[in-house]
């Protein structure tokens, strides 16, 4: 079990880690929704698919931080649509349409957005209480 950290410097840096680590959760959400309707360019080919972020606990400051530790694909099938005008249809005219679901993007990043704001709110806390503090020993 981490030691809890005792001064508001190693709490915000946690914190910070958080932020870091959500941050490259929302670039990687941010990419598959832009990607959610890239087929591929030959009819044989794979089109895009999606990623997702995988996060690895790290020590900060005596603390348990959080990071990206790296980025993997979803093995999910890939859905079929029929369209035989397309320049990637199959010999049956189906084409692989990405693995991107928008709805579980978009209630991923909202997930993503709520633990930041979380992590923001520490380091404001933490700054807050210092500032008053330093408030209360000026007296």
């Amino acid at each position: 079990m981490a030691e809890i950290p005792s001064n508001s410097n190693a709490t915000m840096r946690i914190a910070a880690s958080g932020l870091r680590a959500q941050q490259a959760r929302m670039r990687v959400i941010a990419e598959n929704l832009a990607n959610a309707n890239s087929t591929a360019r030959t009819p044989d080919g794979d089109p895009y698919r999606r990623q997702i972020s995988v996060f690895k606990p790290e020590m900060v400051d005596g603390g348990q931080g959080v990071r990206l530790a790296k980025v993997q694909q979803d093995q999910k099938e890939f859905k079929t649509i029929y369209d035989p005008s397309h320049p990637a249809a199959n010999a049956q005219g189906y084409v692989k349409m990405p693995n991107v679901d928008s709805l579980i993007e978009a209630l991923d990043l909202r997930e993503a957005q709520r633990a930041y704001e979380a992590n923001l709110n520490v380091i404001e806390t933490a700054r807050s209480m210092e500032m008053r503090t330093l408030d209360l020993l000026k007296k």
